[in-house]
């Protein structure tokens, strides 16, 4: 069988289960796939799909957007988004809705310095023309402004009558 351009990977997944301490049946058993399988892929002769690097990842404890980018699913830059946007999502001391609008910050930035992503366009569509402050930023979507201005007063109410 001949090697697929996933050397890279392979390596790198053999490096991080000898740093873990894990023997190839361990991880294969953690990550939920076969030894033989798991062993091709360190070999560079099996491409695994987006599935099952995540599954490895999380048994690595790991980036799964690290093992993407060495697979060739993503690259180095989309990989720094996706983080940056994960770590946003998963932070418990900010809502939902603060949440939101700190990712469309985020988006205003990476626009403003050329770097508009597909996630950019949908989220902010039609600020290409505007300053991109976070003031104008959360005011051009009126659901944000609505959400955005009525939700610290009534959230600050909720709170006051307790």
């Amino acid at each position: 069988m001949a090697s697929l351009n996933v050397g890279n990977l392979g390596e790198y997944l053999r490096e991080q289960r000898r740093t873990a301490q894990l023997s190839l049946r361990q991880l294969a058993d953690a990550a939920g796939v076969s030894n033989p399988y798991l062993s091709q892929i360190e070999r560079g002769l099996r491409k695994p799909s987006a599935e099952v690097l995540q599954q490895v990842a999380k048994a690595l404890r790991i980036s799964a957007e690290t093992l993407y980018v060495r697979a060739g699913i993503l690259d180095e830059q989309e990989r720094d988004e996706l983080e940056t946007r994960a770590v946003i999502l998963a932070d418990p001391s900010i809502n939902e809705r603060q949440k939101q609008v700190l990712l469309q910050i985020y988006e205003s930035f990476r626009k403003e310095n050329g770097l508009e992503t597909a996630a950019a366009t949908d989220v902010a569509d039609g600020n290409a023309s505007k300053d991109t402050n976070s003031t104008d930023t959360t005011s051009n979507d009126t659901d944000s402004k609505d959400t955005a201005a009525d939700g610290p007063r009534a959230a600050d109410s909720g709170d006051a009558d307790r």
